[in-house]
């Protein structure tokens, strides 16, 4: 029997409202009373605990699932080959975009530091807090864990992704004997989605913790001297998606401004938490939702918050640039190219580090001795508004990449996107409990 139009909620109930209220509210706290926006900084942690708690279940049951229903393995590798492809082309193309905004903006022109006046100390201190990130083999040795259960124990998305890919062949091989173990776990999907929901509803809380503790503790006036350097990330940012990925989602049939209204509430929760880890689940959720196949979002969300960096890529580079006309060193091209290949290649082994993309820079200006690391003391005022565009950059990226990919295979469902992004279909999936 055919159900009427769900009755809309009240304004004042939608979620993106309540976070935006929240968001409002933690800024103002942190502007007016500091040490008290400051002290708020336990509710967004426990916020952000609390959505890291439930992404390993939710990605080995989406995986799972997802995977076992495909026609056979020959599926699995091209759509992962794809994704790859793709991830490696536009996390490039965001390194170079990145260095020429550099090089025209002139960020750090008549700043004129001195790297003897830089606290080093403190950007040891900074780095020091976050694990060195790894080579090249290391990272791939890494992705394999010790063991399954340290995988989740340790919430290591390319662990618990790699061991999930593995399980779901192998009921894709098992055929109907693997059956009802993946009824158990669709199951097991159902309940988990439901939890995800109930964590959301304290998403205003957190948001407004943690964006208290970002102005309470570094303040908005440390933007004013930085607005050039941070003004270059954020427009550069919004351009990169708007620009590249503007045509490309015209091509496949739909408006990017709808589908950034889509995610919206995404959007916020990673701008007030300044970690794109806490959208992961409920990305995954609505691009299914928008029609984009299980097995493919599964695969490829994951998989792009290691392999597909976009926001920190536009960061490092300008960061480069910034840090050398700061201190009036000028870079030769093969410096620069120097810069950009390693950029290029330890962005990948540091995927999944916290604050990956500082300790990445300062690594790898500690590794060519072209710049100092002293530089980096010019952007710890600012880490925290940066790491705000890094983190919603990268989460937007991967969620348009996937699309491109479903679209590439086949496995998108286009009707479904547009009555979806036209607000014919306002109803959320039934596992989000109605939280969209």
């Amino acid at each position: 029997m055919a159900q009427g139009p769900a009755k809309p909620k009240a304004f004042y109930k939608k979620l993106w409202v309540q976070v935006l209220i929240g968001m409002g509210i933690g800024v103002v706290l942190g502007h007016v009373a500091p040490e008290t926006g400051a002290a708020m900084k336990p509710l967004g942690d426990a916020f952000i605990k609390l959505i890291k708690m439930i992404i390993a279940p939710i990605i080995f049951v989406t995986v799972v699932s997802g995977l076992s229903k495909m026609s056979n393995m020959k599926e699995v590798g091209r759509i992962g080959v794809r994704a790859v492809l793709l991830f490696e082309i536009v996390s490039t193309l965001a390194m170079i975009v990145g260095l020429v905004v550099g090089i025209l903006v002139q960020p750090g022109a008549g700043l004129n530091a001195d790297p003897a006046t830089l606290n080093a100390g403190a950007v040891a201190a900074q780095t020091s807090r976050s694990a060195t990130p790894p080579g090249s083999v290391e990272f791939f040795m890494n992705i394999i864990p010790e063991t399954v259960i340290g995988a989740f124990s340790t919430g290591s998305i390319l662990q618990v992704l790699f061991f999930s890919v593995l399980f779901g062949l192998a009921l894709l091989k098992l055929g109907e004997k693997g059956r009802p173990l993946l009824n158990l776990i669709d199951n097991l999907s159902t309940a988990l989605f439901a939890v995800l929901a109930l964590i959301m509803t304290l998403a205003p809380i957190g948001t407004f913790g943690a964006m208290a503790f970002s102005i309470g503790r570094y303040g908005i006036g440390a933007l004013v001297p930085m607005a050039k350097v941070v003004g270059a990330v954020y427009i550069t940012c919004i351009l990169f998606i708007l620009v590249l990925f503007g045509p490309i989602a015209r091509i496949i049939g739909f408006n990017i401004m709808k589908y950034l209204a889509y995610i919206k509430e995404e959007i916020l929760i990673v701008l007030a938490t300044s970690t794109s880890e806490v959208a992961l689940p409920r990305l995954m959720t609505k691009l299914e939702h928008l029609g984009c196949k299980g097995s493919v979002v599964g695969l490829v969300v994951p998989t792009g918050y290691s392999f597909n960096q976009d926001g920190s890529a536009i960061y490092q580079m300008i960061s480069v640039m910034f840090i050398a006309q700061a201190m009036n060193i000028h870079l030769e091209w093969g410096v620069i190219m120097t810069f950009f290949m390693v950029l290029l290649l330890t962005s990948k082994g540091a995927a999944g580090v916290s604050g990956s993309a500082f300790v990445v820079l300062a690594a790898t200006l500690a590794s060519t001795g072209t710049l100092p690391v002293a530089g980096m003391a010019l952007l710890l005022g600012i880490e925290r508004f940066m790491s705000m565009a890094r983190g919603t950059t990268n989460m937007i990226c991967n969620g348009l990449v996937t699309i491109i990919v479903a679209a590439w295979d086949g496995a998108l469902d286009r009707v479904q996107m547009a009555k979806v992004l036209n607000g014919e279909v306002a109803a959320a999936p039934a596992a989000t409990n109605g939280v969209a």
